[in-house]
């Protein structure tokens, strides 16, 4: 049987800024990014949070955590680097985590966010 080992997986939703939607989009891709794979939470080590400057109505990792999610897990926000024509309103999740040896992580681009990385889009 094979064990695990540590994966990193990507996802990127877009949302307007308002307490309510960040809260509501980022429950939503961090939802449907753990069961595309199958990821028990207790798998996970980390997250990683980073949003663009347009966004200030709330963190990212605090409003998933105030859904009661996440309780146990390391999360940690960043602001993005201010870049000339960058994607706006955009949250960006990296999520360090075990999974079965020789799995194929299942990242996810959705709600607008899906020009970043078409190859990885998704609707949610």
């Amino acid at each position: 049987m094979k064990g695990k080992r540590l994966y990193a997986l990507r996802a990127a939703v877009q949302c307007e800024n308002t307490k309510e939607d960040i809260q509501e989009k980022t429950v939503e891709v961090f939802d449907k990014i753990i069961e595309k794979n199958r990821l028990p939470l207790e798998d996970i080590v980390s997250i990683i949070f980073s949003q663009t400057n347009d966004l200030n109505a709330v963190n990212p990792a605090t409003a998933l955590r105030q859904t009661g999610r996440a309780a146990d897990i390391a999360l940690f926000a960043v602001k993005e680097i201010e870049t000339a024509n960058a994607y706006p309103r955009i949250i960006r999740l990296l999520i360090h985590c075990y999974l079965p040896e020789g799995s194929k992580p299942k990242h996810l681009y959705c709600n607008g966010a899906e020009a970043l990385r078409p190859d990885w889009s998704e609707e949610v």
